[in-house]
């Protein structure tokens, strides 16, 4: 059984869903995510005892889930070395992709992780593959476990160094730690359920290092190295 935490806060089931590729593995349009937004109502100041550490533990968790890509060509970064649909390319990707949309959260609430379904489709098409139409945020998901035509190792590493940097400006510019946002409206979260601010970056940190030692054990498998 998939424990609650790891269905509330981080849908990896999704990656199952029976979403169909497209000819080039792209999204069905060209949308990217806007920049995060970050408004501080004063001039952010110097780090709390509290805020340096989680960032640090966060740091260190980044770390060990991008040093498995140490040497490693686009090829290898995109291959599947278990029988899993993973690579490490993709773990990335996830993973920059998660910080990322916790981070919206942290600033803008609930709107930022919307699970809107289209007209007509319900979690058990999804869940089952026989949706008519698939929603856009399930086929960005399933191609956040991938490289893409045309991505690269370098590229992948760039942005979530880029996602990294935003996640640093959030923490630092948030009033309090203890700031509450409803959860938005899914299968996977209760009711009424809220998050702190605070609790969005112990997640983020906990699935970065799960991620890392996933990662660990691909870049093994892959060619005998490890990140350490």
């Amino acid at each position: 059984m998939v424990p609650r935490e790891a269905v509330t806060t981080c849908p990896l089931l999704l990656r199952l869903f029976s979403v169909p590729d497209n000819s080039d593995g792209r999204p069905d349009n060209d949308e990217q995510k806007d920049p995060i937004t970050v408004t501080a109502t004063t001039t952010p100041s110097p780090l709390d005892d509290e805020r340096a550490d989680l960032l640090a533990q966060l740091a260190t968790a980044r770390a060990a889930l991008t040093n498995t890509t140490r040497g490693l060509s686009d090829e290898q970064a995109g291959e599947h070395p278990t029988v899993s649909a993973l690579c490490l390319g993709g773990l990335i990707k996830h993973v920059a992709s998660i910080e990322e949309g916790w981070m919206r959260f942290a600033v803008d609430g609930p709107s930022a992780l919307r699970y809107d379904l289209p007209d007509g489709v319900t979690w058990a098409d999804l869940t089952a593959g026989t949706a008519r139409e698939f929603p856009q945020w399930a086929i960005d998901h399933q191609n956040d476990f991938r490289m893409l035509p045309g991505e690269t190792l370098a590229g992948i590493v760039e942005r979530y160094e880029q996602v990294a940097a935003r996640s640093e400006k959030v923490i630092a510019s948030v009033p309090d730690l203890s700031t509450t946002h409803p959860l938005p409206e899914a299968p996977w979260n209760e009711p009424g359920a809220v998050r702190s601010v605070r609790r969005v970056l112990m997640h983020v940190i906990a699935e970065t290092a799960q991620h890392a030692g996933h990662a660990d054990i691909l870049r093994e498998t892959l060619d005998g190295q490890t990140s350490t």
